[in-house]
């Protein structure tokens, strides 16, 4: 049984768990991030292969207790290498830490590289050339306050690279960040759903990929191609299963506008290159003129802020123009919206029934929940003009 640990955009670290769980994961403990886990070498592959949200599924190589820079060092030093990859590839190391006492993480990261760099002299009389950029094999150490344990990367290149979205416009949103997403709104295939904002056609892409049951690893390598205990076999019967469970591409109840034609037609590059075009119905139209393409379904948009289009004041009148044609035509719909705009509920003048704590990268956002009660189920509240058309959830 080997021990892992898989990183996750913060947020999603539940849906991580359960993936991880059925995929035959054992020992799973989540934290801040990711999750540890245990398993053989085909839970890693089949981690790798079908995790939708997992950034990156990391393989413990050692670990122990440091005092000092130098303790590190000692304990890097004493891994055999070579024995984990070839000489001829490339490597790069990356160290994170939680309240370590050490000064200088670069300073550990030479000490680390040179450590690795040392046994491969030792053992084979040559050394591996450092590539920080696109390196053969990753390899990641991480620090608490007393303790160190060192990985090897397993994925390569961050799983949210699915080798699908070819074309992207300004600020696109990580694939395994929608596709959490998607799962916090419990949207189900065959059910309507719509991005009124798709911008490069993020959620459509991971939507039609979960209704047609596609792995989201099965058009790409992983890192663990590249390590000397890969078992090609086990992968490929993985791989198969995988390629197996594939649905033939059909219309998906899947629907996608954005006010920018360049962004529906970069979204439809995108779905013609994976050959999905048929899965998704696209138009393009500005927010408030979109029309509901059933009587209910999900809306999820991650809408522009700030740091994407600018003065606060346009937002400030986007808001309520958007609030006004959800109120108008979107009754029975559950809404969801991604932003780092905290004032978008209340401009908007619409209660959220969640909020859920979300990271776009390096931005701390929202998923507010609006769900847009119709009819009978109006909840009267006079004294907020809107509260009628947004449904508290009474369990939060």
């Amino acid at each position: 049984m080997n021990q892992y640990f898989a990183t996750c955009p913060r947020g999603l670290e539940a849906i991580l768990v359960d993936e991880l769980k059925q995929g035959g994961a054992r020992d799973i403990k989540a934290t801040e991030g990711g999750a540890s886990f245990s398993g053989e070498l085909s839970v890693c592959y089949h981690a790798n292969l079908h995790s939708r949200v997992a950034t990156r599924i990391l393989m413990q190589v050692g670990r122990g207790k440091y005092l000092k820079e130098d303790d590190i060092y000692q304990g890097a030093l004493k891994i055999n290498w070579p024995n984990w990859f070839d000489v001829k590839h490339s490597m790069m190391v990356k160290v994170t830490a939680v309240r370590s006492p050490l000064k200088s993480l670069e300073f550990i990261t030479l000490r680390v590289k040179d450590a690795i760099c040392d046994r491969f002299r030792q053992s084979v009389g040559s050394r591996p050339n450092i590539d920080t950029r696109e390196p053969g094999v990753r390899v990641h150490v991480y620090l608490t306050a007393d303790s160190y344990q060192l990985y090897v990367d397993t994925s390569g290149n961050p799983l949210y690279q699915r080798g699908n979205r070819k074309n992207s416009i300004e600020a696109p949103l990580r694939e395994n960040l929608a596709a959490g997403i998607l799962k916090l709104t419990g949207w189900q295939p065959g059910q309507a759903l719509l991005d009124p904002m798709c911008g490069s056609g993020t959620f459509l892409l991971e939507a039609v990929m979960i209704a047609l049951n596609i792995a989201p690893g099965l058009n790409r390598n992983f890192g663990f191609e590249k390590l000397k205990n890969f078992e090609s076999d086990t992968f490929k019967k993985v791989r198969n299963a995988a390629a197996k469970a594939v649905k033939p591409v059909s219309f998906q109840s899947i629907y996608g506008s954005d006010m920018d034609l360049r962004a529906v037609r970069v979204t439809k590059q995108n779905l013609e290159m994976a050959g999905w075009l048929d899965a998704v119905q696209l138009s393009h139209w500005e927010f408030t003129k979109v029309v509901p393409p059933a009587e209910s379904g999900v809306l999820v948009a991650n809408p522009p802020y700030g740091v994407r289009i600018g003065e606060d004041d346009t937002l400030a009148e986007l808001y309520p123009e958007m609030a006004a044609a959800l109120k108008q035509k979107f009754s029975g719909w559950n809404t969801y919206f991604l932003t780092n705009d905290l004032r978008m509920p209340k401009l908007m003048r619409l209660s959220p029934s969640k909020k859920t704590l979300l990271y776009n990268g390096p931005l701390e956002c929202r998923l507010f929940e609006i769900k847009m009660v119709a009819g009978s189920n109006r909840r009267e509240k006079p004294e907020t003009p809107a509260a009628d058309h947004a449904q508290a959830d009474d369990s939060r």
